[in-house]
């Protein structure tokens, strides 16, 4: 009986302890669409830290400590406003609360009246050691066009810098905000297969689920209808253990 006990508790124990890893510290997700390309590719598997912003009581939007804002230029998970609780985006901050964010035509992003800092980039040269998301050569596979229709850019915000890309010959849209107090604007770094602030408007803070930190899995497919599985064929093993910029 006692063993049986030990058993049952040791069970429990091991169930309390996953959970209250993926409550407080971090979880899994899965990049399910191509916005963050190339920054992210689809079926990145990556690891959220929780805790960075503060923490909530479980299963409710409720927070258990002040939040703690991102930085411009973080990659942050978040529930997105007006749909289930079980879904997640993934978004890079463009503006804080107070921020005036302003969107050219040709793409250019202003914020405070600061253009961000752009370095038009070769789609040769990606996979040069200078660049932060260099560590894996990105195909039109992964990037779900043909790199000749895009242009790259290595834009820099907040304490690094990032890849961001734009369709070439497109009117990106105009677009202008200031984002009102316990709000953020998000963007994907795919800037035009985005849905995101410019179309849904700021983020409220209290939707953040956590900081993007590490791709520890990646594939360019999955098993079957298993969009989780990835092919052991398929994998992009130098996207293993990255950090995220």
């Amino acid at each position: 009986m006692k063993a049986f006990l030990k058993s049952i508790f040791s069970f429990w124990g091991i169930i309390s302890l996953i959970l209250i890893v993926r409550w407080a510290l971090f979880e899994p997700f899965v990049i399910p669409s191509g916005s963050m390309i190339p920054s992210l590719l689809v079926h990145d598997h990556i690891l959220v830290h929780k805790y960075v912003f503060g923490l909530r009581i479980p299963f409710t939007q409720d927070w258990i400590t002040d939040i703690t804002l991102p930085e411009r230029g973080d990659v942050v998970v978040f529930k997105k406003p007006g749909e289930s609780p079980s879904y997640f985006m993934i978004k890079r901050v463009i503006g804080l609360p107070g921020d005036e964010v302003t969107m050219h035509e040709d793409g250019r992003l202003i914020v405070n009246g600061e253009p961000l800092e752009v370095k038009p980039i070769n789609y040769n040269t990606i996979t040069s050691a200078s660049l932060p998301n260099s560590y894996y050569p990105a195909d039109s596979l992964d990037l779900q066009l043909d790199p000749k229709s895009v242009d790259f850019y290595e834009t820099s915000s907040g304490q690094g810098s990032y890849l961001t890309m734009l369709k070439k010959d497109l009117d990106h849209g105009g677009f202008e905000a200031i984002i009102p107090e316990g709000h953020l604007f998000v963007m994907g770094d795919n800037r035009d297969n985005s849905m995101d602030s410019r179309f849904w408007g700021p983020l409220p803070i209290e939707h953040l689920v956590g900081k993007a930190g590490w791709v520890w899995l990646s594939c360019q497919k999955t098993i079957g209808a298993f969009d989780r599985l990835c092919h052991p064929n398929f994998l992009r093993w130098s996207r293993f253990f990255h950090k995220i910029q």
